[in-house]
């Protein structure tokens, strides 16, 4: 595949907080695929809902980052060819593989499962609400005292990893996701992270506990299966990604809501609207927009477009979750909105393992937060916030607030 001088250099930044980029309505009315410029080679993105959904439920298109032609949105050649020497994680594997790797996990997300952990995660959030109203100073960094540490804590209950090393592990991660780090900084991130994670490990197969690493080690050493570096990688992926986006979700959907109190207002009035308020905020602001990154295997006639084998292909999620095809008014934050078929947890086989335990999380944090400190403000006017513009996980770096 070729681009064009006039095919847009890619990833672009979001002009305003609230909204995506601007390049992206123009880049949707050019066609739903269309061609872009990436640091490490072209790519095809595709903006429309209906054909991004095709795309990720498509076995011709793979997650293997080891195939030639895989796009990394934010990577240079050399970066990339480091990446593609890596074994792959969970979300970069195809078929029986992923399957293989998935399967055990399934019943530590299950609807019964997280029902079981629902009053724990209440007790996480009270706990760190009351140190909140307990402080005397003002205006309070709602990011350190409420977005991180709640997820932090309820992952590192669920892994088995020691809270005490939370700083440690969010600092890494912190790195790892920043555009703007020097790729050898992202490098030593992920080593440091995963040789944490590879110690860790190691400890809890000569003494298991309660927790689901302990529980998947016992598990695969009773049907054979059970293999040390898989089992690290899988807690690298769900430690970083179990933490990062909830942690941001939490901060950006604070500031929606505070800035529009009308739509605030509907869900303090019945929390029963919550749920599907959490919905609209996770399609409003599709946090990790261009992770979904595939490429085609077979060539595959897809939106108009012709993609060959080889061919990287870019799921603008974001893109996909404004397309107003599918979502009337979609500029419009609508906490009534009831829909649910937004692609802001990915879409077909790899579709976020724990996008339910995420869902749980959002809803007791605001139904709390809203309940408990009903005159709860913005300490600091939205335009001043420092947003994460250059960042895989869309965010806020700090929040003050105060009541």
């Amino acid at each position: 595949m070729t681009t064009s001088a006039s095919d847009p250099q890619f990833p672009v930044d979001r002009d305003c907080p609230f909204a995506p980029p601007a390049a992206y309505e123009r880049l949707r009315e050019r066609g739903p695929i269309t061609k872009v410029r990436l640091a490490s080679g072209d790519a095809w993105l595709v903006s429309g809902h209906e054909e991004g959904r095709d795309v990720l439920a498509d076995r011709r298109f793979s997650s293997d980052r080891r195939n030639e032609g895989f796009p990394i949105v934010n990577a240079d050649a050399a970066t990339l060819r480091q990446l593609r020497s890596r074994p792959p994680l969970m979300v970069g594997m195809d078929g029986a593989e992923h399957s293989a790797a998935r399967r055990p996990l399934i019943s530590e997300f299950t609807v019964k499962r997280l029902a079981e952990l629902r009053s724990g995660i209440q007790e996480i959030v009270d706990r760190f609400i009351d140190e909140v109203l307990a402080t005397d100073e003002r205006p309070v960094d709602l990011v350190r005292a409420l977005s991180l540490p709640v997820p932090s804590l309820v992952i590192c209950e669920l892994l088995g990893v020691p809270y005490a090393d939370h700083d440690f592990f969010q600092s890494r991660t912190a790195v790892a996701v920043r555009r703007t780090s020097a790729p050898e900084e992202r490098g030593r991130a992920f080593a440091e992270l995963h040789e944490y994670l590879d110690d860790l490990v190691t400890r809890k197969e000569s003494a298991p506990g309660d927790d689901l690493l302990s529980r998947q080690i016992t598990r695969r050493r009773e049907d054979g299966t059970f293999d040390h570096s898989e089992l690290v990688s899988t807690a690298f992926l769900l430690l970083t990604a179990g933490h990062e986006t909830t942690a941001n979700m939490i901060s950006l959907g604070v500031v929606a809501l505070l800035s529009d109190p009308g739509q605030l207002a509907l869900i303090k009035a019945d929390p029963g609207r919550t749920p599907m308020a959490v919905e609209e905020l996770l399609r409003y602001f599709t946090i990790a927009d261009l992770v979904t990154t595939r490429v085609a295997v077979e060539d595959v006639e897809i939106g108009g477009a012709t993609i060959r084998a080889g061919d990287g292909v870019i799921v603008s999620m974001l893109s996909a979750n404004w397309d107003p095809a599918v979502f009337e008014n979609p500029g419009e934050l609508d906490v009534g909105r009831g829909t649910r078929h937004h692609l802001a947890f990915g879409f077909g086989p790899h579709q976020c393992l724990g996008q339910n335990l995420a869902r749980m999380e959002l809803q007791v944090v605001f139904d709390t937060l809203f309940r408990r400190i009903p005159t709860l403000r913005l300490a600091t006017p939205v335009d001043e916030l420092s947003f994460k513009a250059d960042a895989v996980i869309y965010g806020v770096d700090e929040l003050p607030v105060t009541w």
